[in-house]
């Protein structure tokens, strides 16, 4: 089982560039730039990645709401950016997200779907507003779309490989890299 995690974790760091990989504005506006912006950045893939882990191990109706609440808020906070309304503090809590969702996968944290989802929706408005930010005059439709999409199969991955191994493997992998997502969140931090 632990070479099964250890693949898992040098698939997820080899696929993943510097945090704060935010494209130029220049290069925005397109479906293809929306589906392949989160990607870019190991902070949106981990945070991403643990709100589909923390998900699986809350089980239920979190399995799909915390997921839903996470693209919903990121979609509102993409739209208050545009819109020009500041948001103080976006890449602090940006990488704080990671660490913080981490943590909560690796503790396996329980707790009713709506506080999940507030949680994770905090999180996720400061995620919307640092695309909408950069995004400058390009097409916001067409990559709002994109980026959305993308959010919610990396939370799928999330949810995917906590399901992997089933039972309480699955439950065991997921805290692993759940523990750690929060330690790379730290290194983000500590590298920024």
């Amino acid at each position: 089982m632990m070479k099964r995690i250890a693949i898992v974790l040098a698939v997820l760091g080899a696929g993943v560039a510097p945090a704060f990989a935010h494209l130029d504005p220049a290069g925005h506006g397109s479906l293809m730039a929306g589906l392949s912006h989160p990607l870019f950045g190991s902070d949106h893939v981990l945070a991403m990645v643990a709100v589909g882990l923390w998900a699986a191990l809350l089980g239920g109706r979190a399995l799909w709401l915390a997921p839903l609440a996470f693209v919903g808020a990121m979609a509102i906070g993409f739209a208050v950016a545009l819109m020009g309304a500041p948001l103080p503090f976006v890449e602090p809590v940006i990488l704080t997200s990671v660490v913080v969702i981490g943590l909560l996968a690796a503790t396996a944290l329980s707790m009713p779907a709506g506080i999940a989802m507030a949680v994770i929706g905090f999180f996720a408005l400061f995620h919307g507003h640092a695309h909408g930010g950069e995004l400058g005059s390009a097409g916001a439709v067409a990559f709002g779309v994109g980026f959305a999409l993308s959010t919610a199969l990396l939370h799928m991955t999330g949810i995917g490989l906590a399901r992997l191994f089933g039972g309480s493997a699955g439950h065991l992998a997921a805290r692993v890299v759940g523990g750690a997502t929060a330690l790379g969140g730290l290194w983000l931090a500590m590298a920024g």
